[in-house]
């Protein structure tokens, strides 16, 4: 993949104990409790509140989980908006199999898809 893929929450869903797929919910921790998250995903934060990011130490820990640029990457957010700036982004860094969540955690409620609850 050179350029962002749109995954359907089907898809995702099929893909969540599949150990070669890291998925990233790149939500703030408010979000995570309003809606919980996808079993299995790690919570990586890039945007604040006010839209605010730190590139260099969202990359580090990025880094100790995915290893491979060819790895597949599943990046999941609220309405898959902010997931499409980051993927654009992973694969200008070389990464070359990046997707996202279609519709976001947004569409995987409305499809009554299996959350995990988030605790503080």
């Amino acid at each position: 993949m050179s350029e962002l893929v749109d995954l359907q929450p089907k898809t995702v869903e099929k893909m969540i104990d599949d150990n070669s797929v890291v998925m990233i919910d790149v939500r703030r921790e408010d979000e995570w409790l309003r809606t919980g998250t996808i079993k299995n995903a790690h919570k990586m934060t890039f945007f604040d509140e006010y839209g605010r990011h730190d590139v260099k130490n969202w990359m580090k820990e990025f880094e100790t989980i995915v290893k491979d640029k060819k790895q597949t990457v599943v990046l999941i957010c609220a309405h898959a908006n902010r997931t499409r700036t980051i993927g654009n982004f992973l694969i200008d860094q070389g990464y070359q199999n990046t997707a996202h969540l279609f519709g976001g955690m947004a569409l995987w409620q409305q499809e009554l898809r299996e959350t995990i609850k988030h605790t503080a």
